[in-house]
């Protein structure tokens, strides 16, 4: 009986803790949009040392997305959202584009990663 007890007095504590560190390791989202011929927004400002996810959604066509100064490149489908997670380790301004010619105006679609110290 003394041992259900504690069982019971324990769980909702435990289950606390696992709140806790759940919304401890939550990460910030950052949403992006792709579609011809550009990137919504297009300008991402992040801290040095932050880590964040962007969230990319192709909306009309498929599109590419590359960051060759955080050597990251992913295909992007129409309507299925791929996750990317970015380490900003270095200040300055990094750009990105779409690297899948999606017609006239593809050399437009680009963007700029700002990370501050």
């Amino acid at each position: 009986m003394q041992a259900k007890r504690r069982l019971l007095l324990a769980a909702p504590l435990s289950l606390v803790a696992l709140g806790v560190l759940h919304a401890a390791s939550k990460e910030r989202v950052i949403q992006i949009e792709a579609r011809k011929f550009r990137f919504t927004p297009n300008v991402i400002e992040l801290k040095k040392g932050e880590t964040v996810v962007l969230e990319l959604t192709a909306v009309d066509f498929p599109h590419g997305f590359s960051v060759p100064d955080f050597r990251i490149r992913e295909d992007l489908i129409m309507g299925k959202p791929v996750r990317v997670t970015i380490k900003a380790d270095k200040v300055g301004q990094f750009g990105f584009l779409c690297d899948n010619f999606c017609g006239g105006g593809h050399e437009e679609m680009a963007g700029t990663i700002i990370v501050k110290a």
